[in-house]
C-alpha cells in the first residue's frame, strides 16, 4: 500500500479503492476527501472494470467525520447548507458508477463512513465490528442522504431506532436486520468481496449495468437531492449548544447532557 490517502488499483476486471489512512481512522479529513474525489475519478473512467470493491485500511472502514479537528472542512467556510453538502459530495460521486459497487466493511463504520457504506449496491460486514449513524449523539443532523437511503434498505422502524439513538450495532446485527449481506470474519471480508466481485465480473456486463441502473430506477433513488436537504439541516443542527456539548462529550469520553438548545 502506497502513501496516498486513497488508493486505486484493478485486476481481472475488478477495480479496488482503499481508503488508506488508518492512523487517522480512514476519517474524512480534507486530505482523504480530496484523494477520494481524484480515485472514485479514476474508476469511473476505467472502462475495463466491471466491478469496484470500497474498503479500508486497518481496523476501521471509516470513522466519519475527524472530530478533533472539525465537523466540516475548515477551507469550506461557516456551516451552511452548501458547505456541508460540499463535503460529502466526494463520497456521492459512488452514485456516478455504472457498475456494481461492493463495500467491503474491514471494520467500524460509522458516520460518514457509514453513509459511504449505504451507497454500495452490497455490503460485507466484519461481524465483530461497529456500524452505525452516531449523528444523534453529537447533538447534529444526519448528513449524505443517511436519513433517506437506510429506511428503504432496513425498513422504517430500525432506520428510526438506529437513527434516533444514536447507536451502533454489530456486524451480526446488521446481516440480521438486512443492513449488509455478509457478515464474516475480519479476514474473510476481502475475500468474500471478491468472490462476489468475480461472480459479477463473469456476468455479461451490459446487462449487469442495465439492471442496476433499473433497480435504482425502480426504487425512485434521489439520493442526491435528499443529502442536499439534509445539508441544510446538519448545517443550522452544528450551530446548536447540543451539538457543541455532544462533540466535547464524545472527545471527553463521557455521556452528553443535552438540553434541547
Amino acid at each position: 500500500m502506497g502513501n496516498r490517502a486513497v488508493e486505486y488499483e484493478s485486476a481481472d476486471r475488478i477495480g479496488i479503492l482503499t481508503l488508506n489512512r488508518p492512523e487517522q481512522r480512514n476519517a474524512m479529513s480534507p486530505e482523504l476527501l480530496d484523494a477520494f474525489s481524484e480515485q472514485i475519478k479514476v474508476a469511473q473512467n476505467d472502462t475495463e472494470i466491471r466491478c469496484l470493491v470500497i474498503t479500508g485500511k486497518g481496523r476501521c472502514f471509516s470513522a466519519g467525520a475527524d472530530l478533533r479537528s472539525s465537523l466540516q472542512r475548515d477551507d469550506l467556510g461557516k456551516p451552511s447548507r452548501e458547505t456541508s453538502y460540499a463535503m460529502y459530495e466526494p463520497f456521492l460521486q459512488v452514485l456516478d458508477l455504472q457498475v456494481p459497487v461492493i463495500a467491503a466493511l474491514n471494520g467500524h463504520t460509522v458516520g460518514g463512513g457509514f453513509g459511504l457504506a449505504l451507497l454500495a449496491d452490497i455490503r460485507v460486514a466484519n461481524h465483530d465490528s461497529k456500524y452505525g449513524a452516531n449523528f444523534a449523539r453529537l447533538g447534529i443532523h444526519s448528513g449524505l442522504g443517511i436519513s433517506y437511503v437506510l429506511p428503504r434498505l432496513v425498513g422504517p422502524a430500525h432506520a428510526a431506532e438506529l437513527l434516533f439513538s444514536g447507536s451502533l450495532i454489530s456486524g451480526s446485527e446488521a446481516l440480521r436486520i438486512g443492513l449488509v449481506s455478509h457478515a464474516v470474519d475480519a479476514e474473510d471480508v476481502l475475500p468474500v468481496a471478491f468472490r462476489i466481485a468475480r461472480s459479477i465480473a463473469g456476468s455479461a456486463p451490459l446487462a449487469v449495468q442495465t439492471m442496476k441502473a433499473s433497480i435504482r430506477r425502480g426504487l425512485g433513488w434521489q439520493i442526491r437531492e435528499a443529502a442536499l436537504g439534509e445539508a441544510g439541516l446538519q448545517a443550522e443542527s452544528l450551530n446548536t449548544e447540543d451539538a457543541k456539548e455532544g462533540i466535547s462529550a464524545i472527545l471527553q469520553k463521557r455521556e452528553p447532557e443535552f438540553t434541547g438548545k
